[in-house]
């Protein structure tokens, strides 16, 4: 193994953290970082804190090392030359293009290793780069700025359309807004930006506009929509069965055209309807999906199937928010809200390779069933502070200086070390009906002992 003698000890107790706090060192690279910088930044320039020590600080916040940045700052202001307000108004003026841009770079710093370990996901569609798009809100701040005060209601520091790749379990791309208000769809044409000849998109309803199927459409992509009521289109022909899915569905096929209003343009379409097996809280009992896709690459089973996967982003927002601090309301200025939430996207990046390790060597079974993400990233932030104290800075270069074939293999050394039983989940039972509540308007508490003495 190329890690010294002072890492001993936390391979054989503690790999994971190791694995994790390695691949942060590596992503997290100074000098890739501060080209990341360079290249996107417009306005801001470096004098005394620069870039990389603004996402070391921000990582250990996301990583719960440490619970904010002031305690942060509090605990390491020996390390840094600046004031804890330089800090802070670094951290509110970073623009939005330098976050976008950091998670980009972590996604294609980290896809290389991935495949070099051969621990990707099976392709859910052969020939074609899937991505999942959807939109994800902050959540309301604490009121610390002055203007925010006066007001009771949330504090909104704004939102981000979210590119996810399943096979890889990485998140790709990002388009940050300021504004909470802003309407999705406005962001879409930054988003196109991000399309190459033969990805395939898998999007919700709510992007179902014609600007944004014919803007995939003439980048040679393709797209999985589901469609909106409001779209107009024009069925061609009659609706034939296609197929039956897993549950033994049918499903239904039927060609659709739209028309582009400004060019006349016309775009053929096939749409997939899916019987729902209860109807949606508008009374929906079927939904429409819409694709450029050729029938020889999916059939209309295949589509549905594709879109139907579309949950898995909602599950990385869901590990974003349990197990990494993705929203940090303290942050109350908006591009340091969305500067905190593009590092978390990182550490979701650095946590999914080490998964990814896990698969290589213990099997999908044991990540995608059994895996406790609670536990694990719990160990990472218990160990990390000691870690870092016990090795010294220089000695974690050598995850920087590895080649991507050297930094695979020490990572599945690494996870060879694990103790699975460790990280094991404890699934619960079925859950029981909860009896009828007795109100508390009267009797505004109870003695504990008294009820459990009472118990039969």
């Amino acid at each position: 193994m190329l890690l010294g003698k002072r890492f001993e000890k936390f391979v054989e107790d503690s790999p994971v953290s190791v694995m994790v706090r390695g691949s942060l060192e590596r992503v997290f690279d100074p000098a890739c970082l501060e080209r990341v910088f360079e290249t996107n930044a417009v306005l801001q320039y470096t004098k005394e804190l620069t870039f990389s020590q603004c996402v070391h600080v921000m990582s250990d916040v996301v990583f719960r090392i440490s619970p904010t940045v002031g305690a942060w700052y509090q605990e390491h202001r020996a390390d840094v030359s600046v004031t804890r307000q330089a800090l802070y108004d670094k951290l509110k003026d970073l623009e939005l293009g330098i976050s976008a841009a950091l998670v980009a770079y972590s996604a294609q710093a980290l896809l290389p290793v991935v495949k070099n370990m051969k621990a990707q996901r099976k392709p859910l569609l052969k020939g074609f780069r899937l991505r999942v798009l959807d939109g994800n809100h902050l959540a309301g701040t604490e009121h610390r700025i002055l203007e925010l005060r006066p007001y009771r209601a949330a504090a909104l520091p704004g939102q981000a359309l979210v590119l996810y790749d399943p096979q890889f379990d990485l998140i790709t791309n990002i388009v940050p807004c300021e504004d909470a208000y802003a309407q999705e769809r406005s962001l879409l044409l930054a988003v196109l930006d991000l399309i190459a000849a033969n990805d395939c998109l898998v999007i919700d309803r709510n992007f179902c506009t014609l600007g944004f199927l014919f803007g995939i459409s003439r980048r040679e992509a393709f797209f999985v929509n589901r469609q909106h009521a409001t779209l107009p289109y024009e069925l061609k022909g009659r609706r034939r069965l296609a197929g039956m899915d897993k549950e033994g569905r049918p499903i239904y096929e039927q060609t659709a055209c739209v028309t582009d209003p400004e060019t006349g343009e016309i775009l053929t379409l096939r749409r997939i309807t899916v019987p729902l097996l209860k109807p949606t809280r508008n009374g929906e009992t079927e939904i429409h999906i819409l694709t450029n896709l050729p029938v020889e690459a999916a059939d209309a089973v295949k589509v549905a199937e594709l879109y139907a996967d579309r949950w898995s982003i909602e599950v990385a927002f869901w590990h974003l928010s349990e197990e990494l601090e993705s929203e940090i309301n303290t942050l109350g200025y908006p591009k340091a809200a969305l500067f905190g939430f593009a590092v978390a996207l990182v550490a979701y990046n650095v946590v999914s390779l080490v998964k990814s390790t896990m698969r290589a060597v213990w099997g999908p079974e044991f990540v995608e069933e059994q895996l406790s993400m609670y536990y694990l990233t719990l160990e990472v932030s218990r160990v990390s502070s000691g870690m870092l104290i016990a090795i010294p800075a220089r000695d974690w270069d050598v995850f920087r200086t590895m080649s991507t074939k050297q930094f695979a293999h020490m990572m599945l050394d690494l996870a060879k070390h694990m103790n699975t039983q460790k990280y094991i989940k404890h699934k619960r039972g079925p859950k029981k009906k909860q009896p009828k509540k007795i109100s508390g308007k009267h009797n505004h508490h109870v003695s504990t002992a008294r009820i459990l003495a009472a118990r039969v």
